[in-house]
């Protein structure tokens, strides 16, 4: 399983959450502490935004603790949104098209989970892919795939009833035999939606605090020894925004208001990568 972490709030400087901090996510990617693969060692990435709608992005194949240029980012770069991950790979060969976050568009995705035996399942899912979008499939994880058949079904519009739609089209492609396991960050710019959910009741680990410039969302705590990191909920949606202000709520409820609230429209709509 991978690591990954995401802030929204004031301007911070990045190496602020991933670099300085004695459990930060660059450590983490080296010795993780809640996570059943100890070492993510399969590349890195940050994506952020700034001045201008679409974000910045960076990714490596190198592990996180040896990428300089990484470091020298994270020092260089004030963002009031980020999203920066670790990877230890479960799908799709080590390269720079298989870190994350992925990008299109003004939006970000990040993913820390798997559609167990994906490899054998690949096509079906890649098929949940609008072909109006597949020319941005660039990488073979089953990440990148969530994201934009999510991307297809009203992300930009509604991100927290795009990823239920997609998780349900995925069971739904996999006929509900294999384990999916899902804790994702997706921001637009303006704000952040984190989601801790799994078809076997086993979710990723994912949390949560507010700092006094914003909010963090986090695979495991990272800072000080007795910060206040709370657990997002199994099945819970976390969604925060530049001003801070954040709301838990069910992941499932807003699904099935979702579906029930678009049950007469037609399936497979395209939205725009930007």
């Amino acid at each position: 399983m991978c690591r990954h972490l995401a802030y929204v709030g004031s301007p911070i400087f990045l190496d602020t959450l991933l670099v300085e901090p004695e459990a930060s996510l660059i450590a983490q990617s080296q010795a993780a502490r809640k996570a059943r693969t100890i070492v993510n060692g399969d590349g890195c990435g940050v994506g952020w935004y700034g001045e201008r709608a679409e974000p910045g992005l960076y990714r490596g194949i190198l592990p996180a603790w040896s990428d300089a240029n990484l470091v020298s980012l994270c020092r260089q770069i004030r963002s009031p949104l980020f999203l920066a991950h670790v990877r230890a790979a479960t799908s799709g060969e080590v390269s720079t098209a298989n870190c994350h976050p992925f990008a299109a568009g003004r939006h970000l995705f990040m993913h820390n989970g798997q559609i167990a035996s994906y490899e054998q399942l690949r096509r079906r899912v890649d098929a949940l892919i609008p072909d109006g979008l597949y020319h941005l499939r660039r990488g073979t994880s089953d990440s990148e795939a969530i994201f934009l058949a999510a991307l297809g079904r009203g992300l930009d519009v509604d991100p927290v009833a795009a990823m239920a739609e997609t998780l349900d089209a995925v069971m739904a492609a996999t006929n509900g035999a294999v384990a999916v396991r899902f804790a994702a960050v997706h921001s637009d710019g303006s704000r952040l939606s984190a989601v801790r959910w799994a078809s076997d009741e086993e979710p990723p680990s994912l949390y949560y605090r507010s700092t006094g410039t914003g909010v963090v969302v986090a695979s495991e705590p990272c800072g000080s020894v007795g910060e206040d990191w709370r657990i997002v909920p199994p099945g819970a949606v976390l969604t925060a925004g530049r001003d801070g202000a954040m709301r838990l709520s069910s992941f499932e409820v807003t699904a099935r208001r979702h579906r029930s609230a678009t049950a007469s429209k037609a399936p497979g709509r395209v939205a725009p990568a930007a």
